[in-house]
């Protein structure tokens, strides 16, 4: 792309205000050519990115093509799914709600019913409204738990979950033929103040704001999977949990389903309501302790052992618990993920309600810790692809099949799928279901803290790490496709001075072991390179899907924590210095 004379044109658009050519002529060279040189862009989750203007940049332009793009592919699908409509959410953002209404007008003119909640609504009951409602689609407007200047735009399919890649390569090559200027729009006044409130209401033939509704029957549907709703009776109110929404979507919904289930919470009050600038935090990620600082000191306060944190589009869960000193300490997603699962795991066996073809589905970067754990409950356990989608995928495929009936799934980076009701990560569900399970430990005289210690006991320590490099700039990308040839080409025979047993290349899908026996890879393409070593130890390295970042993951397991903490770190090191 000539980003001069991308840029000139935007410069003459008579669809930018004085104020946006103000800001455009205000450029150096450098801002003009990070801008506008390519195309924002959109892969299986959708597209993510600063908020500015111009081609590489969130905003309302970009949105709307995206937008328009959809638009023609579902237009392909017939009448039928044009009828069936879109469903649009959106977190608490800079421009979330303007960039969600947006997308409704631009559909609507499409003549495609859109189906827009009346305020802001987490991932999860997105992803529940478009097979509640029948939808053929999804936009959920939200950069998750990047920094404040990040917004984004995921689009679902059907089925709830992120679109399939086969789905997003049609999209992408409307998107490719739409301008930036001139897409079309209905005239109707929508704002986020004056639809708030309404549900189920028609303010345009083919614009219909929803809100209760939707929300009750989301409710309704996870009360049902509670496992112990006699220690919540007993314990529900006792238990003083402590939650931060930290300023996002997850507020309402999950201090009404806590309360609905009678779990007293004790919220943030500095976090709780929305705040574009996520002012009280440094990032709005719960996987960080500093995010959590505050909830922290509130457990502190009210003698608490337990913090939840949800990131801004409540698809992420983190947890702070108190360990044997009193201390309180953050749980990676691998040991919540692990927690959830034994605790679904064991109330299905003492329940009677353990199915015989029962699974678990993780990645292929998720703690094989799930799958020693599984197994000792006569679970199966199943790797996918990163990327929830592909978890989703395999739920689907088992409600066909009958195969196997699917019990839980999760990630190492905190997002997790109790219940079948939505096809991407659930922290409300997860919010609900780690809050009983403190007041079912408490019934038998357990801490989570303990139960987690007992696992490590029967399985042995079980350590990941993961760790970023971020590559910026004009030429980010290629930095990281180098690096990634770079290892590719490599013959890793150890790894501080552990064997390495075999590499899998998920590019070419190939797994070649150290005597050249060469197996294929049944899991579809991805840009990503796994190193198997000694005693099921293993290393992967992928670039993100959703930022400029390569990520390093490490695992290992040792017969206590620091033994297998120094390795975890010893890999890590080694792979950095790799790539330098």
């Amino acid at each position: 792309m000539d980003f001069e004379k991308t840029y000139l044109q935007w410069l003459a658009s008579s669809e930018l205000t004085d104020a946006d050519k103000a800001r455009l002529a205000s450029l150096t060279q450098e801002e003009k050519k990070e801008m506008f040189y390519c195309p924002l862009q959109f892969g299986t989750a959708g597209m993510r990115g600063v908020l500015d203007l111009g081609t590489n940049r969130m905003n309302v332009f970009t949105v709307k093509r995206a937008t328009q793009g959809l638009a023609r592919y579902i237009k392909t699908l017939g009448a039928k799914a044009m009828e069936r409509g879109v469903v649009i959410s959106y977190d608490t953002r800079r421009f979330s709600s303007e960039f969600a209404i947006k997308v409704a007008k631009v559909l609507a003119a499409n003549g495609i019913n859109a189906f827009l909640f009346d305020t802001v609504h987490p991932v999860p009951m997105c992803s529940f409204a478009i097979r509640h409602l029948g939808a053929i689609a999804g936009v959920m407007i939200t950069a998750s738990h990047n920094p404040k200047i990040y917004n984004g735009y995921k689009v679902y399919g059907e089925d709830g979950a992120q679109m399939s890649p086969e789905s997003t390569d049609k999209v992408v090559e409307f998107i490719d033929k739409t301008p930036y200027f001139g897409i079309n729009e209905v005239d109707v006044n929508l704002t986020a103040d004056n639809i708030k409130g309404l549900d189920n209401q028609k303010v345009h033939p083919h614009i219909t704001v929803i809100g209760e509704g939707v929300d009750h029957a989301y409710y309704d549907t996870i009360s049902k999977l509670s496992l112990s709703p006699e220690a919540v009776d007993k314990f529900g109110k006792n238990v003083k949990i402590v939650y931060t929404p930290v300023h996002g979507s997850g507020y309402v919904p999950v201090t009404k389903i806590l309360s609905r289930m009678g779990i007293t919470v004790n919220v943030v009050k500095e976090q709780a309501w929305p705040d574009t600038e996520f002012s009280t935090v440094r990032v709005p990620n719960p996987e960080e302790a500093d995010t959590l600082r505050l909830g922290v000191e509130l457990a502190d306060k009210i003698k608490s052992d337990v913090v939840i944190g949800t990131d801004p589009d409540a698809d992420r869960m983190g947890i702070a618990i108190r360990n044997d000193e009193g201390k309180f300490v953050l749980l990676n997603g691998n040991q919540i993920g692990v927690l959830l699962a034994n605790y679904i795991f064991l109330r299905k066996k003492e329940t009677g309600t353990m199915p015989k073809n029962g699974a678990l589905v993780k990645t292929i970067v998720t703690t094989e810790l799930a799958r020693a754990l599984a197994t000792s409950y006569g679970v199966t356990t199943f790797d996918v692809l990163t990327g929830f989608k592909f978890i989703g995928e395999k739920i689907k495929e088992w409600e066909q099949s009958g195969e196997y009936t699917y019990l839980f799934g999760f990630e190492e980076s905190y997002g997790s799928l109790v219940g079948t009701h939505a096809r991407d990560k659930d922290a409300v569900v997860a919010s609900m279901m780690f809050a009983e399970m403190v007041c079912y430990f408490d019934s038998v005289g357990k801490r989570v803290y303990d139960v987690l210690q007992d696992i490590y006991k029967q399985f042995g320590y079980y350590v990941e790490k993961a760790r970023s490099i971020t590559f910026g700039g004009l030429d980010g990308m290629q930095k990281m496709a180098d690096i990634m040839a770079q290892i590719r080409s490599t013959r890793f025979d150890e790894i501080d001075g552990t064997k390495v047993l075999a590499q899998s290349d998920f590019v070419t899908r190939k797994k070649t072991y150290a005597d050249g026996k060469v197996e294929d890879i049944t899991l579809p393409k991805t840009n990503a390179f796994k190193l198997h070593l000694e005693n099921g130890d293993w290393i992967c390295v992928r670039p993100s899907g959703t930022e400029p970042k390569l990520k390093f993951y490490v695992a290992t397991s040792k017969s206590n924590e620091s033994a297998a903490t120094a390795k975890a770190e010893a890999y890590l090191a080694y792979m950095e210095n790799s790539v330098k």
